[in-house]
């Protein structure tokens, strides 16, 4: 999924949410999504770097810009709240990864991953860029808690958060001249320090890696800079490896081991397929594809290939550092049980990529319909994957654009998976922005976000 900015909206053209991109079956031939250039193969040379990387009210949120040209929501440009402090300011601000929050009531747990047999889970990961702007969290009744102990108390149990191999590479979320570029949020050593935060407020951390230095979705799955020059996919595969390694050995050396991996995100299309070029924007919009002996594109025979050896790398270096944290691999478009369908055939039964849970986005605002036309597809999953678990990696109930009919859909996507079988989470996603997926939890009072009554009426105070 996608992060929304605050006050300015940038129209890129009309246009309605989401994108039309389905294949079914196998195919030689390059069936790249229509829209997006992939009209270049890029030439690519020398060996991989192994190296790792280390508001207003409510009223006021914005629909991600709309652009024929591209498959997926685009993100909107905004010189506004994440703006007023860059890092060429005078005053920066806070440093995210130092900024203590209010000391939370919940207990330490011990050293391996925290783990629960149900994930009630959020994706808070802007919550970080916050702390710059001294932002403060008050609970439905006006008290001030940190994060997580405002969303314990109302029933959640897990935290999820994206990251990125350079955010701050030209291209990448915290590029120079991009919304968020103060600091390099989403790196190895934000998360890391978030990560430490999760598990002192006793709560489950998934950890989702884009493998991109920015947003990795349907429309777009850039290959991060420092592996542009590969040109064998053997060799992305150990930079895929080396990196996923890196990242997990430092948050196992802080004891901040994720209980859940997504090794990639919202890789329906495949995973590490694009490169950018000149007229690629802040949002990783409008890109081209990388050449063929390399992207992990689904579309063609080499494709699925490639992308099976990047998710097996992946899920290696994961369970190499920790046997008992899980994999998981996420995709969206459950309107379309048969690309569902042919993409899960392909990955596990033919290129028997080995994860532990299948993760999916659910959208009613996307077109995915309300959380009881999906049981039918994932009734069909769980009897089709016996030794598979599952998530919902990704929802949030609104029905349109920043609009949320409050009929209940929240709560009944949550008591709809916890009824079944091997369904182990629900990941409510990022419950301080609203936007074409639909409105937040919170409304912003001045710099500070206030829990929304009505909205938590669904997560009860415990």
């Amino acid at each position: 999924m996608f992060a929304s900015a605050f006050f300015v909206a940038c129209d890129n053209g009309g246009g309605s949410a989401g994108y039309d991109f389905e294949i079914v079956g196998d195919s030689s031939a390059d069936t790249s999504q229509p829209g997006v250039d992939a009209s270049s193969d890029a030439a690519l040379s020398s060996d991989a770097d192994l190296s790792s990387g280390a508001q207003p009210a409510s009223s006021s949120f914005l629909e991600p810009p709309h652009s024929s040209s591209i498959l997926w929501d685009p993100y909107p440009s905004s010189s506004s709240f994440f703006g007023l402090r860059r890092s060429s300011d005078s005053n920066p601000g806070l440093s995210s990864s130092s900024v203590v929050p209010p000391q939370s009531s919940a207990v330490q747990s011990a050293d391996a991953p925290i783990e629960f047999p149900f994930y009630s889970g959020a994706d808070i990961s802007t919550v970080q860029e916050y702390e710059r702007n001294r932002t403060k969290f008050y609970d439905v009744d006006g008290s001030e808690k940190d994060i997580f102990t405002l969303l314990k108390d109302h029933g959640f149990n897990a935290i999820r958060l994206k990251t990125f191999v350079d955010p701050k590479a030209k291209y990448g979320y915290a590029a120079a001249g991009c919304e968020h570029d103060a600091e390099a949020y989403a790196d190895k050593e934000h998360i890391v320090a978030y990560a430490q935060k999760i598990k002192a407020a006793g709560m489950a951390f998934l950890l989702d890696i884009h493998y991109s230095d920015n947003w990795a979705d349907p429309g777009k799955q850039i290959i991060p800079e420092r592996w542009r020059k590969v040109n064998s996919a053997d060799v992305l595969a150990d930079s895929v490896y080396a990196y996923t390694a890196d990242l997990m050995k430092a948050l196992k050396q802080v004891n901040a081991l994720p209980a859940m991996v997504q090794v990639g995100n919202e890789t329906t299309p495949g995973i590490l397929i694009h490169v950018p070029n000149s007229k690629t924007d802040c949002w990783g919009n409008g890109v081209d594809k990388a050449s063929t002996a390399i992207n992990g594109d689904m579309g063609t025979a080499s494709g699925k290939a490639n992308a099976a050896k990047y998710f097996k790398a992946g899920i290696k270096a994961v369970k190499e550092v920790s046997p008992s944290t899980k994999t998981v691999l996420h995709i969206e478009r459950i309107r379309q049980s048969n690309t569902v369908t042919w993409w899960m055939t392909e990955i596990f039964k033919n290129q028997k990529v080995p994860a532990d849970v299948m993760g999916f986005s659910a959208y009613t605002a996307y077109g995915d319909g309300a959380p009881d036309n999906w049981k039918s597809l994932f009734q069909t999953v769980t009897s089709s994957y016996p030794d598979l678990e599952f998530i919902v990696a990704e929802y949030n109930g609104g029905d349109s654009d920043n609009h949320y009919k409050f009929d209940g859909s929240r709560k009944r996507t949550n008591e709809m998976v916890k009824g079944m079988n091997r369904w182990i989470g629900t990941f409510f996603w990022e419950p301080t922005l609203g936007g074409a997926w639909g409105p937040a939890l919170f409304d912003w009072k001045g710099s500070n976000l206030q829990a929304n009554s009505r909205a938590f009426e669904e997560f009860p105070m415990r």
